[in-house]
């Protein structure tokens, strides 16, 4: 019975069973922007037209701004520097900055 009690115990603390992790219930957490519906469509589409020509800037726009993500983190995720990610955030914010404002008119 002790082994039946163990092998459970360390399936739990497993890292792919969630081990060390705690629960969270989702009613509780905020999105990583607390933005208005409109904004959220307004950044969506033009987040659509920025994807069609520069893919890789598009997902950087992805991991920071909904994910949350730092520069460091999504340049893990996405296989880049530091520092291009830096710079990929630095010309899609510009442009998606642009090109909402260019809409609003």
């Amino acid at each position: 019975m002790r082994h039946l009690l163990i092998d459970n115990a360390r399936r739990k603390l497993a890292r792919r069973h969630g081990g060390g992790l705690q629960r969270v219930d989702v009613e509780n957490v905020d999105i990583a922007t607390p933005a208005d519906e409109d904004h959220l469509m307004a950044v969506n589409d033009a987040l659509d037209r920025l994807a069609s020509s520069s893919p890789v800037q598009a997902q950087v726009v992805k991991l920071r701004f909904f994910v949350g993500m730092t520069a460091a983190e999504s340049a893990e995720v996405l296989g880049l520097s530091e520092r291009t990610v830096k710079q990929y955030w630095s010309h899609a914010k510009t442009w998606l900055y642009r090109e909402i404002q260019s809409k609003k008119v």
